[in-house]
């Protein structure tokens, strides 16, 4: 029975002693001494790359700066897009996704989020003389009307599971997309009501359509690696803190006023 006992241990042992040496990605990111943030720097008030600056600005940015300094270390951004947001992520590129990501079921199947910080929803913003004629999807999905979109987020997914008459137009640069409704090329969009609120300070002629009551429900959230948890308790914490000790809601009215 010792003989026994001595050999399951022995097989235990390396078993243990590999979890003990394998790092987690918080003890990566502290020996690495950078925190790698994906962003798609097209979303205000979330996430926007200045071009003029070359650099990105916004809530989420400010908020990336400050986990990092949480975990001392330095915040790199990289560049990504919608379309290829959770490919990029699941490929490595990044140690955490942030700007007004959208928690999704499709997108948890694939990774983590973390404790949600906004309550958000889909609505619509058009040229203020049609907010009366945009209230409802039924009113949106007619003969005539087009909806412009950008790829592949959860904007152009809503579009397509509702509209079933109405034009949807795809436009690539989401920085400029609402000109496209100024413009008269397109007559609304349909996105979160954070963005619309801003939008219509921004871009003067156009008004967000009943951003207190949208559409859908939904949560922004950042998002992490699948499985980690012990990355995952430290960032719900430090966004558990930040969202009572008011440092989120500075931020956050910095942006939107």
């Amino acid at each position: 029975m010792r003989l026994l006992a001595a050999a399951a241990l022995l097989l235990v042992l390396p078993a243990a002693a590999t979890a003990a040496d394998s790092d987690d990605r918080l003890d990566a990111v502290a020996k690495a001494g950078v925190l790698k943030i994906c962003t798609t720097g097209d979303y205000k008030p979330f996430t926007y790359l200045h071009p003029a600056k070359g650099e990105f600005e916004g809530i989420d940015i400010d908020m990336a700066r400050d986990l990092a300094a949480a975990l001392g270390v330095k915040a790199e951004f990289v560049r990504t897009s919608w379309k290829t947001l959770m490919a990029d992520f699941t490929a490595g590129a990044c140690d955490i996704a942030m700007g007004g990501i959208s928690v999704t079921l499709p997108r948890q199947k694939q990774a983590f989020f973390s404790i949600p910080y906004l309550v958000d929803g889909k609505t619509p913003i058009t040229r203020c003389e049609n907010v009366d004629k945009f209230q409802t999807v039924e009113q949106i999905d007619q003969p005539g009307v087009t909806l412009v979109v950008n790829p592949g987020g959860t904007n152009e997914s809503f579009a397509r599971e509702t509209m079933k008459t109405a034009k949807i137009e795809v436009y690539p640069d989401n920085t400029k997309i609402f000109d496209e409704i100024l413009a008269g090329r397109a007559d609304l969009m349909i996105t979160d009501a954070t963005e619309t609120r801003l939008q219509q300070k921004l871009r003067p002629g156009l008004c967000a359509v009943h951003p207190d009551q949208p559409f859908t429900f939904s949560e922004k959230a950042y998002l992490l690696p699948r499985g980690d948890e012990v990355f995952k308790a430290f960032v719900d914490q430090w966004l558990n803190l930040r969202l009572h000790d008011g440092v989120y809601g500075k931020i956050s009215a910095a942006w939107i006023g």
